[in-house]
């Protein structure tokens, strides 16, 4: 399931603070590991210092877990990389967070309930390609925090109305 988060191509004012930003465990391999081309504004805006990646302990744990897996060891090996090497990279980007308090939204996999409620808690962007976690979207709303398994860029339009502005229900834009 791909739901897009759209994030607005324009500079961020010196002023803005930087958004909070929780990846799951697959958005941080395709991010650190596979280089995928669909992470790439992710990658810009932690560079611009436009979003502030959280992550908690527990967080950490288990990307060390997932890249022992049997079938993450041979493409840590094509890539050039070791665990010890993606590990550090997260390390480098990652600001560290306590455990958050539990949200209402009960994810369906016990395992995922630790990024909807870091999110939650930081009124972050949580992105995921887990269906599990995606699906809680508008729930977690309530919250604060935006769900999507993707943040593409979006053109800045000009005001509803004017020539070249986007459709009405285009789609939410984050700011």
């Amino acid at each position: 399931m791909r739901v897009e988060l759209r994030w607005p191509l324009a500079a961020a004012t010196p002023e803005e603070a930087p958004r909070a930003l929780v990846l799951d465990t697959n958005i941080v391999l395709d991010l650190l590991v596979f280089g995928d081309p669909a992470v790439a504004p992710v990658r810009d805006l932690l560079g611009a210092g436009q979003l502030r990646w959280l992550a908690t302990g527990a967080m950490r744990e288990e990307l060390e877990r997932v890249l022992a897996y049997p079938h993450i060891v041979p493409r840590l090996a094509f890539y050039g990389l070791s665990v010890a090497s993606v590990v550090q990279a997260f390390d480098a980007q990652v600001q560290l967070a306590p455990v958050a308090p539990r949200v209402p939204p009960a994810c369906r996999d016990a395992d995922d309930q630790k990024f909807l409620d870091l999110a939650a808690a930081h009124r972050a962007v949580l992105l995921s390609k887990d269906k599990a976690v995606v699906v809680l979207r508008r729930r977690m709303l309530a919250h604060g925090a935006h769900v999507g398994s993707a943040l593409v860029w979006a053109p800045v339009c000009a005001p509803s109305g004017a020539p070249g502005a986007a459709p009405t229900g285009a789609g939410r834009v984050l700011a």
